[in-house]
């Protein structure tokens, strides 16, 4: 029986990577999935492998560090049963290589952009009476990751707001957590590699991937069965968490 039969899911981010396999899955177990992303092209493909494989999927072009996009589109939607902050963007830096202009884009986009839709989405929870929200934090929110300031920031705000948002809405029927994946195996991987070590691709990828005590990277469709797990009735005892799916990264890495 599908999981989230009859569920209404919104997916930020949902164009690419972990986005795509989440919105993919969500909708092969049965939810109307709305991605907001502001890649539209990706939104687009990802909504035609889901009609490819029965389901229904609606894209909409959105900058999520835009709170009017935000409710404008929250707001056609109608009811909403799921939000899975996915959206997110890197920077490689530590804090003296970390201009204000560095700070503030990965702020716009992964704190503010999470903020943004919980803002838009939760009191359309209320009304239904109740949802269950995943917020994408990262293993850089629970151990210090070599250059990554502003990203490690971004990730350990998802983590507070997570449980800030459980904490506060739990009366009202809705569910927060939040995961904590370590590298995964995504088209930006690849091309971050490519564009920062030309020529070294192999070896650098060799590289990040024995980073993980498990001896590789996650799979997108990895992160997206858990996060299934979370946003289904399955997970109804569940709220105020974060699950590192990290392959052994944070408590076996010695």
């Amino acid at each position: 029986m599908s999981k989230l039969q009859n569920k209404v899911a919104v997916i930020t981010g949902g164009g690419s990577g972990i986005g795509r396999a989440i919105s993919l899955l969500f909708a092969a177990e049965g939810a109307t999935v709305h991605i907001l992303d502001l890649n539209i092209e990706g939104g687009q493909s990802v909504v035609s492998e889901i009609a490819n494989q029965g389901g229904q999927g609606f894209v909409h072009a959105c900058n999520v560090s835009l709170q009017e996009e935000v409710l404008s589109i929250v707001n056609t939607i109608g009811k909403i049963d799921i939000l899975v902050n996915n959206a997110g963007i890197a920077h490689v830096g530590n804090l003296e290589n970390c201009k204000t202009e560095d700070f503030e884009r990965v702020f716009n986009v992964n704190v503010k952009g999470a903020y943004n839709a919980l803002y838009a989405v939760v009191p359309k929870m209320k009304e239904n009476g109740g949802g269950a929200i995943l917020n994408l934090a990262s293993i850089a929110a629970w151990v210090g990751i070599t250059d990554r300031f502003a990203y490690s920031m971004s990730k350990g705000a998802i983590f507070a707001m997570s449980l800030s948002v459980a904490r506060d809405y739990m009366a009202d029927g809705i569910r927060c957590n939040s995961i904590s994946p370590a590298r995964v195996h995504t088209p930006f991987v690849d091309g971050f590699i490519a564009k920062n070590y030309p020529g070294q691709e192999a070896e650098v990828f060799e590289k990040l991937s024995k980073s993980q005590p498990i001896g590789r990277m996650a799979q997108p469709e990895e992160i997206a069965k858990l996060a299934l797990f979370l946003c289904s009735d399955d997970a109804g005892f569940i709220t105020g968490n974060d699950y590192p799916i990290d392959g052994g990264f944070i408590k076996l890495n010695n």
